[in-house]
């Protein structure tokens, strides 16, 4: 799975089975996600057809789901926790007729049951109406509130109900999330990109909102790093060349430990994925090596 923003479009690719129950939705095997900001003055006549617009001008194949939203991208979360990202957008009123949408894109690096697609829509909007009371909003939701799940790989989760491993992981960073994006959209936490927030269980379970500019690990590797990409987009990428799996202290199995690459950290790799976004890993890696042999990246 990898994402990024073009404009107002937060845009996730991949070989997704999803569930939607946005604009076309239904259950199908899709390549892309969209969440999409329209702006004040669209025409509602037609929203699939602008979908496919969106598609059509950023050159990207037709399989997809899509949603849209009033709420500026600058105002996303994105969620990390273990295998499970979950991107939201919230937007809504006080008053019970205003106007809003919460949109949750839920993507999981472990595959799901059709079945456990489903459930997880189920979990998902319990978590949001349980995150709307208890931060004051008398409302299960707005009329145009989407949910999309997406899973990649072959199924090892059956079920996604509030106490299985993924269930447990969707309901805790909806309830979470839903408050943190209601929040920025409001102005009551101003910030000018997405926010990022990564569950960390150091020191106790908690989330944690990656801040680039006031990060107390800065510089991590090397002065001069670009940290546009502190949590990897690859990860975990699984070459041994650039990390290794260890055992987890804190959950089951393994997990990737990557501590030591410095790729999308190099000034000249970070700012070519800026601009290439779907570049692969193989690729990056030929620049980082061509620009070494150039004398102008200390390898």
């Amino acid at each position: 799975m990898r994402y990024y923003l073009r404009g107002g479009t937060l845009i996730v690719r991949g070989c997704f089975r999803a569930a939607s129950t946005g604009i076309d939705g239904g259950i199908r095997t899709v390549s892309t996600l969209l969440n999409h900001t329209i702006p004040s003055d669209w025409d509602h006549r037609d929203p699939a057809r602008d979908l496919q617009m969106i598609i059509a001008r950023n050159g990207l194949p037709e399989d997809f789901f899509g949603l849209l939203t009033a709420v500026e991208m600058k105002n996303l979360c994105i969620f990390q926790y273990d295998f499970i990202t979950v991107f939201i957008t919230a937007g809504i009123s006080h008053e019970e007729t205003g106007p809003g949408t919460i949109n949750i894109i839920i993507c999981s690096r472990e595959g799901f049951s059709d079945a456990a697609l489903l459930g997880a829509v189920i979990t998902a909007t319990e978590a949001k109406v349980l995150s709307l009371y208890a931060n004051g909003y008398a409302m299960t939701g707005t009329p145009t509130d989407a949910i999309i799940v997406a899973s990649e790989g072959e199924p090892v989760h059956a079920y996604t109900g509030p106490v299985t491993e993924a269930g447990k992981r969707i309901r805790d960073t909806v309830a979470f999330g839903v408050a943190a994006a209601m929040k920025r959209h409001e102005g009551r936490v101003v910030r000018d990109t997405p926010s990022y927030f990564i569950f960390s269980r150091y020191g106790g379970d908690h989330w944690v909102e990656w801040d680039p500019e006031h990060c107390p690990y800065y510089p991590c590797h090397f002065a001069g790093q670009r940290c546009d990409f502190c949590y990897c987009p690859f990860y975990p990428c699984g070459d041994e060349s650039l990390g290794h799996w260890v055992q987890s202290s804190t959950t089951r199995g393994e997990v990737w430990n990557c501590a030591t690459c410095t790729l999308l950290h190099e000034p000249e790799i970070a700012e070519y994925l800026l601009r290439n976004p779907e570049a692969s890993l193989e690729e990056l890696k030929a620049r980082k090596k061509r620009i070494e042999e150039q004398g102008t990246i200390s390898p």
